[in-house]
């Protein structure tokens, strides 16, 4: 008889006991938290890549290693007797029927933008957060650079700090472009060059936010894309007896465009 999802993580909740058991894995029980945090960001970009590439076997594996990670981390709290895993999940639940109201309550709402004013009304008004300083502020400092960086840029498009057409993103793009050359040229401030080119960087993904692109998103599926087409220059190289070299330049770029 096939499980329901309760019986399901209850089985996964008795395992993870289990391996933290005094006589249990030795590995698992040298975790903490912090030695996986690396591997929540490898298994959560490894979920991403799985839904790009659209593969219903793929996804359920990947998401399975998620909720292993977190019910893991989860749990270790749970042995130091600072919250439990049903603690957690208890409070997830309050907090997704508290920001619903126009589902679980009387609030009508016209759309998502409305939705999204009224989660942050709700975070100040019934959680007791206190209202940010900058709306900056809410973004979260402890994400990726590049996923931070489209973030900012969004609060700030949404208190109308924002170009009126593309054509503005892209001459600020090209005006970032021309001052990285000029330090490129100058050759004389490492540390200016890379300011130039951080700037450069936050106006790309300035465009793909205003192109509503998610920029992770994009640069990963180009990083796949790269990564098969450098594979198939190695196949081809492999097969010619030629080494993979800088003198070879020119065949590996033969192989390159035959890989498109």
């Amino acid at each position: 008889m096939k499980k329901n999802t309760a019986q399901s993580f209850e089985d996964l909740y008795n395992i993870i006991v289990r391996l933290r058991a005094p006589d249990g894995c030795p590995w698992d029980r040298e975790q903490n938290p912090l030695s996986l945090r690396g591997s929540l960001i490898e298994e959560t970009y490894e979920c991403v890549e799985a839904i790009d590439e659209g593969n219903p076997a793929h996804i359920k594996e990947e998401l399975g290693d998620i909720f292993l990670l977190v019910t893991m981390i989860a749990y270790m709290h749970e042995q130091e007797e600072k919250f439990s895993v049903a603690d957690a999940l208890e409070n997830n639940a309050e907090k997704l029927i508290r920001r619903h109201p126009h589902v679980f309550g009387d609030i009508k709402v016209k759309d998502s933008a409305e939705v999204l004013d009224n989660w942050a009304k709700i975070k100040v008004e019934k959680e007791g957060r206190k209202p940010k300083d900058s709306l900056l502020d809410e973004v979260s400092r402890g994400l990726p650079p590049l996923d931070r960086a489209w973030k900012l840029q969004k609060k700030a498009a949404k208190a109308g700090f924002d170009w009126p057409d593309t054509a503005g993103v892209i001459a600020k793009i090209k005006e970032e472009l021309e001052e990285v050359t000029e330090e490129i040229i100058a050759q004389d401030d490492p540390s200016a060059l890379e300011q130039e080119l951080g700037d450069l960087l936050f106006s790309v993904v300035n465009l793909c936010r205003y192109l509503k692109v998610e920029p992770s998103v994009a640069l990963q599926r180009t990083n796949i894309k790269f990564t098969e087409r450098f594979k198939h220059v190695e196949e081809r190289m492999k097969e010619t007896g030629a080494e993979m070299k800088q003198e070879n330049l020119g065949l590996m770029d033969k192989y390159w465009e035959e890989a498109k």
